[in-house]
């Protein structure tokens, strides 16, 4: 027995994938295509994708936000594990990106529910609010550009309903939220955020060492 989370070694997590591992091929497919790109760090892991689908499951998530849309994956993972009626409001400002998102949208057979804002994330969410749609989203997922997490987390908080969830990635950041050498505004806004949501008494929240980091934040 151990008393703390595993580190992952190379072999600890082929095992981790080979035992439970579900990527599809498309999934596969679409996660070979976007490693070429020179920002593929960017890309959610399989595992994680797999948990958030899950998540989506347990959820009967029929209303989500995405705040960082990028080639897709994540939304693909996500709309696959939706019940329909259903959508993915897909927040994001690049077209490239983008366009590979929608051409794999449409493989995976989800391009009817997943809705492009190509847009400002903060333009597109305050249009939601001004709609009427606070409080209507079952799950949200947060992985834009770091240094506005703190505004991407209030405004979500206030589309999200009350026992819906919200999950913020690269909360763990490679480990620079703990090397004082890095004071850059992404890693002092993911640890200013980190912080705040320790004493955040609007949610319920469990902090996953999965990827580089994720954090769920069930609305109260």
């Amino acid at each position: 027995m151990t008393t703390q989370t595993l580190a992952m070694n190379d072999a600890l997590y082929d095992y981790l994938l080979s035992t439970s591992g579900r990527q599809s091929e498309l999934l596969k497919e679409l996660a070979d295509l976007t490693a070429k790109d020179p920002m593929a760090i960017m890309q959610i892991a399989p595992e994680q994708g797999q948990f958030m689908g899950l998540l989506v499951k347990l959820l009967n998530a029929k209303n989500i936000i995405e705040v960082g849309t990028f080639t897709g994956y994540s939304s693909i993972c996500m709309a696959q594990n939706m019940t329909r009626p259903a959508r993915i409001v897909c927040c994001d400002i690049d077209v490239n990106w983008t366009n590979t998102a929608k051409k794999y949208w449409q493989k995976a057979g989800v391009d009817d529910i997943c809705q492009l804002h190509l847009a400002p994330a903060l333009d597109t969410l305050n249009g939601l609010i001004n709609d009427g749609e606070q409080e209507q989203f079952d799950l949200v997922f947060l992985d834009a550009d770091k240094a506005n997490y703190d505004k991407y987390y209030e405004t979500l908080l206030k589309l999200t309903r009350p026992g819906g969830l919200m999950l913020i990635d690269n909360t763990l950041w490679s480990g620079r939220v703990i090397d004082d050498s890095h004071q850059d505004a992404d890693t002092q806004a993911i640890r200013a955020l980190n912080l705040k949501l320790k004493n955040d008494e609007r949610i319920e929240l469990s902090h996953l060492p999965i990827a580089d980091g994720l954090t769920l934040c069930l609305k109260r």
